[in-house]
């Protein structure tokens, strides 16, 4: 079924949102700029990628406006649970995820069985987690880059929680760098004397994003009220 949906955010990954979803027979009937009143223009799902600063008060004012949504803007994820709690009393329903991409969600999985075989192993191989965006993203480390963070720590008990660029001692180094024209590529790394273990995912474009986040839109009726991980709907 065709989709009439508002875009809250329309720099390159709304660009990249609209161009697939026109592909697979949706109409984008909103396209609304940070300095653009809100019309929503009749849309049946909002897909809000935006700036960390503001994407937890569009989220509250979109949860009353009863339309459902697909988040992709990180940096806001300290205001969850207001945002899940707002969305749960207004019976409305929200996607988010750090990175709508099908192929970072799959590596997120991969990297949490990795971290699980390499545990046993915590002297001999230390992690350490980089991330490469281009020089336009504001959030460092990426939300991706946390939430490898995130499947990895709770096999690494020794570890204190993850640190920016390694400035904590005993936590995990994570090293962000900004490079252009970088998508975004993000490495789990397992470093010893004798060799090195890497998980690396690569995106060569944004359209793995954008693809996701249409997806999300398409199925978000088959879940209830609240906010939810975009990984319910694929590995439910």
């Amino acid at each position: 079924m065709a989709l009439n949906i508002a875009l809250l955010g329309y720099g390159k990954m709304g660009q990249a949102i609209e161009a697939e979803a026109t592909a697979r027979g949706h109409r984008v009937v909103a396209r609304i700029r940070s300095s653009d009143q809100w019309d929503l223009h009749g849309a049946g799902v909002v897909i809000e990628f935006t700036q960390p600063d503001a994407a937890a008060g569009n989220l509250l004012r979109l949860a009353a406006v009863k339309i459902p949504v697909v988040c992709g803007t990180t940096g806001w994820f300290e205001e969850l649970p207001a945002v899940d709690e707002s969305f749960a009393k207004a019976s409305n329903r929200l996607v988010y995820a750090s990175n709508f991409s099908l192929g970072v969600q799959l590596a997120f999985k991969a990297n949490e069985e990795l971290a699980r075989l390499m545990a046993p192993y915590g002297t001999d191989y230390i992690p350490s987690i980089e991330e490469v965006h281009h020089s336009a993203k504001k959030d460092a480390p990426s939300g991706t880059a946390i939430s490898f963070a995130e499947g990895l720590l709770p096999h690494f008990t020794a570890l204190h929680g993850w640190s920016l660029d390694g400035q904590e001692p005993g936590a995990l180094p994570v090293y962000a760098r900004r490079e252009d024209p970088v998508p975004g590529t993000h490495t789990v790394r397992y470093e010893s004397d004798i060799d090195r273990i890497e998980l690396v995912h690569t995106a060569h474009n944004r359209r793995g994003f954008a693809l996701g986040a249409v997806l999300a839109a398409e199925r978000i009726h088959e879940l209830g009220p609240g906010a939810h991980h975009f990984s319910k709907l694929l590995f439910a």
